[in-house]
């Protein structure tokens, strides 16, 4: 159980390719993969960790050796949020960018089917917003996944 099976060497280099494969290909498959969970993407993310599990560990299956695993993601996640704290370069490739869905009341169709977000998606965040369509100013797509919605400003009230 406190016998490592492989070289502690091997194991850190596992897990190390293992988390940049797997972020590659979370960032790949776009910002809805990571925002907002349905059943189904709970589903692939259980099994992706079913089996990338094995990946990391080889044929090793002690204690000491699933813990230094464990050490190598949690500090490769944080040397990941110190980079992208740190540069906007790094930031854009990691997190990505903000993506304009529709403008004065517009949706842009193509980019939303691009970026795969749902028309409910969009009316659900303009709920969430108290906004009605015609008073959008912008809907976004977040780097994170979420959509968001800037209402129009209102035209300052003069007093009589």
């Amino acid at each position: 159980m406190l016998d490592l099976e492989l070289d502690a060497w091997e194991l850190l280099v596992r897990a190390a390719v293992a988390y940049a494969v797997l972020l590659l290909m979370m960032r790949l498959t776009g910002k809805r993969t990571v925002g907002q969970f349905t059943p189904f993407d709970l589903l692939v993310v259980m099994l992706i960790s079913e089996a990338a599990g094995p990946s990391m560990t080889g044929d090793d299956h002690s204690l000491p050796g699933g813990l230094l695993v464990c050490l190598v993601l949690i500090a490769l996640n944080a040397l990941v949020g110190m980079l992208t704290a740190r540069s906007r370069t790094a930031e854009r490739l990691l997190e990505g960018e903000a993506v304009l869905l529709g403008r004065d009341g517009a949706i842009f169709d193509t980019v939303r089917k691009k970026h795969r977000v749902s028309r409910n998606d969009i009316e659900q965040a303009l709920r969430e917003a108290d906004c009605e369509l015609q008073d959008m100013r912008y809907v976004f797509l977040e780097a994170n996944g979420s959509v968001s919605v800037q209402r129009r400003r209102e035209p300052p009230q003069h007093s009589k």
